[in-house]
């Protein structure tokens, strides 16, 4: 290999290995430049707050991905006693504090959130061998940079026999883009107002005439967000998702649009974050045996390093913008600080 990149003689094809450097883990996180974030400053006028998170015991239940859990929460202890609503006078006497303390295990996907590098990679000959590998942006390998567990039992819910981590992303974790802090501007795309409430596959075309209608002005190093009104509708469900109704409503982006996949490569923006549930269509377009199921993730994780947020609650914002003639605002949107995940629960705040 070369000296240059150890972990790679050829890159994929449009991606964006080693332009921000051979060992880069933050990828298009790399255009939230000052100019950027003051860019984003002068699109405060209002003053106004929106907080563009869901509730994070949303959607409820497991029906829209049986894999992903409602947050759980439980008390800790002080000495012995529950520690919550604990009267320390108990303990120690004379004392009139009464304590609360907790704990949250997070499926860190399950509602609002931000997918790291690490979420999605793809089998690829990086080292020119003609053996694929499981792969990551700019190379970085799972076994050995991106490490789990090949036990079941290491997985899920922890137990008396496996009370710690099993899993850890040594590189790419979601504490690199925390440690950015993600603020900049934010551009609306308000696909909602097009196309409404109706299941409706994106492509370029129908992509471009948004942007054309809206006279959208999207520039490099931008925050893209995709309003579709699926979050809205979410909610709307109070923690009883329909995926029949959900799997069936609003504007998704078809991840086999070539001609939308080179927009994604060309506009240069950070990050997109969509109000439904994976930016693209899932199951996706039929393709080749040897494609990718979920394709915009690979092109974006895995070619382009540029991050993808999922379930924002998007509709207040959208409305507010559209009302007033706007498209753009300041968005501060850092995840948890929580070193070798790969995805966090995020509560994005846009500013107008």
């Amino acid at each position: 290999m070369s000296d240059a990149n150890p972990r790679w003689k050829q890159r994929p094809a449009g991606s964006t290995w080693g332009d921000f450097g051979p060992d880069d883990q933050l990828g298009r996180l790399n255009l939230l430049t000052a100019a950027k974030v003051r860019q984003g400053v002068a699109e405060v006028q209002e003053g106004l707050r929106f907080s563009l998170s869901l509730p994070l015991d949303y959607p409820g239940g497991s029906a829209l991905n049986p894999n992903r859990k409602p947050p759980v929460l439980r008390p800790l202890q002080r000495k012995g006693l529950v520690n919550f609503n604990c009267l320390l006078g108990d303990l120690e006497p004379g004392r009139t504090d009464v304590l609360s303390d907790d704990m949250a295990v997070l499926s860190l996907q399950y509602s609002t959130q931000w997918d790291g590098l690490a979420h999605a990679g793809q089998l690829f000959d990086a080292n020119g061998d003609g053996v694929p590998e499981p792969l990551y942006y700019n190379g970085f390998a799972a076994g050995r940079d991106v490490l789990g567990p090949l036990l079941v039992s290491d997985t899920g819910m922890p137990t008396a026999e496996s009370s710690g981590s099993t899993s850890c992303a040594k590189a790419l974790g979601i504490e690199g883009m925390a440690q950015n802090g993600v603020q900049g501007r934010g551009v609306m795309m308000d696909l909602h107002a097009h196309y409404g409430d109706a299941r409706t596959l994106i492509g370029y075309d129908e992509w471009m005439r948004v942007i054309e209608a809206d006279r959208l002005e999207i520039e490099p190093g931008d925050m893209l967000c995709l309003h579709t009104g699926f979050a809205q509708a979410v909610l709307a469900m109070q923690k009883n998702p329909d995926p029949v109704v959900l799997n069936n409503s609003c504007a998704v982006l078809n991840g086999r649009d070539e001609k939308l996949l080179q927009w994604i490569s060309d506009s240069q923006i950070a990050v997109i974050a969509a109000d439904n549930y994976a930016v693209e269509a899932h199951p996706a377009q039929p393709g080749a045996d040897c494609c990718a199921a979920l394709p915009l993730h690979e092109h974006c994780l895995f070619k382009l390093g540029l991050h993808l947020g999922e379930l924002w609650h998007l509709t207040p914002l959208a409305q507010w913008l559209r009302a007033h003639g706007r498209s753009r605002f300041l968005l501060t949107a850092p995840p948890l600080n929580l070193p070798g995940a790969i995805a966090s629960p995020v509560t994005p705040i846009a500013t107008v």
